[in-house]
């Protein structure tokens, strides 16, 4: 198969709606109140996104990875993925994970789903453990740079590409790509993206994803006459 796009995915606040994934998982690890404290300071700029990994890390102290990876088999999911991921095959589309999420949980999302998992930060492992210490930090930046470089990797023109996410640490992706969906989104990734929406369903059954567009293009242009934004012209092909 010969990929002629790719959609970027944000995972917290994106495919997972409720509440972060690290949030989650704190709850079984028993950190969520330190955890919650920590991402709000960051939402509000108070503390950098490597600090609140080091923060959250420290919860993973001891636990195996088969644990973890059995809890994330429980991780609720925004409706509707796996249509979208079948629209992607279908037109050859890359659905690919893009995310400050850690990696084990894209990689849990990517086993459920089928889409691709590219980066994150990662917790170090001594043996079958997490040990609670940060193996590799991955901010907002990090997730941009390793979007471009899966695009080049892959021979895919930046042009063919988009970004689908909910928050500032979706901002720089934004920015370098040609267009970019703010998805049940805060106000900043809003006023970034090129089209927002809020739904429940990350899927869409409108008449252009009949035409051959992707669905991201179908929900940007039902939301461009309520945001104010142009309509999302994701992946062109």
């Amino acid at each position: 198969m010969s990929t002629r796009g790719i959609v970027f995915f944000d995972i917290d606040g994106t495919l997972v709606p409720s509440m972060s994934s690290s949030s989650f998982l704190a709850k079984r690890f028993g950190h969520a109140r330190v955890l919650d404290a920590a991402e709000q300071r960051y939402a509000e700029g108070e503390l950098t996104n490597e600090e609140v990994s080091v923060i959250d890390a420290e919860g993973w102290r001891g636990t195996p990875m088969s644990t973890v990876a059995a809890w994330l088999e429980e991780l609720p999911l925004i409706a509707g993925i796996d249509a979208v991921v079948a629209w992607c095959v279908q037109h050859d589309v890359e659905p690919v994970l893009a995310s400050l999420a850690w990696q084990p949980v894209a990689d849990a999302i990517a086993k459920r789903h089928g889409l691709t998992a590219d980066g994150g930060p990662r917790v170090r492992v001594v043996g079958s453990d997490y040990d609670g210490t940060v193996a590799e930090h991955f901010n907002e930046y990090d997730k941009r740079d390793r979007a471009l470089q899966f695009a080049a990797e892959h021979g895919v023109s930046i042009d063919h590409c988009c970004a689908i996410g909910d928050s500032r640490s979706d901002l720089p992706l934004f920015a370098a790509v040609p267009t970019s969906l703010a998805l049940n989104a805060g106000a900043a990734a809003r006023a970034a993206a090129s089209a927002a929406v809020d739904t429940k369903t990350c899927a869409t059954s409108s008449p252009g994803s009949r035409r051959g567009k992707p669905p991201s293009t179908d929900l940007g242009r039902s939301s461009a006459q309520t945001t104010g934004s142009r309509s999302l012209r994701c992946v062109h092909t």
